[in-house]
């Protein structure tokens, strides 16, 4: 029986039997310190991408930080919350592509250092061009785009 590869919205759904909540491992403690990590769900991560109003803008690590106090934990783990947000960005485009109108605006989260990310959909062209539209001026310095009101804050 040939493989049937999910669609990024399957994905988004399929919770892996998280969020999970679990101590930092003693090789971690030397980047996150002691205490727990939160690995969470898909889902989670969506639902605070989807929060952000038009002007606005989150950095993965402004999830990152939502997610850990939600969870009352020390820290959430950055490479699921990146990966997550990347399947919420993609699955968002496959439900506008199916003619949906209430996605997940992933255009307006930003990477961790406030820059714009080359992994969501359209790669970095889209993003500009959908933050244009909501009248963010995208500034470049060096390789990195920056809306406006971030630039210089790296």
């Amino acid at each position: 029986m040939p493989y049937k590869k999910k669609s990024w919205t399957e994905k988004l759904h399929d919770s892996k039997d998280l969020p999970k909540v679990e101590k930092i491992k003693k090789r971690q403690e030397k980047k996150w310190g002691k205490g727990t990590i939160v690995i969470p769900a898909p889902m989670e991560v969506d639902e605070v991408m989807r929060t952000v109003k038009k002007g606005d803008l989150i950095t993965i690590n402004a999830i990152r930080s939502r997610l850990a106090k939600k969870h009352r934990a020390t820290v959430c783990c950055p490479i699921t919350a990146g990966i997550f947000s990347w399947i919420a960005a993609h699955a968002a485009e496959e439900m506008r592509m199916a003619g949906k109108k209430n996605i997940t605006p992933w255009w307006r989260t930003l990477k961790g250092d406030g820059i714009l990310n080359e992994k969501f959909p359209g790669g970095i062209d889209n993003q500009k061009s959908l933050l244009s539209k909501e009248g963010w001026k995208i500034i470049q310095k060096g390789k990195k785009y920056y809306p406006e009101s971030v630039a210089g804050k790296s």
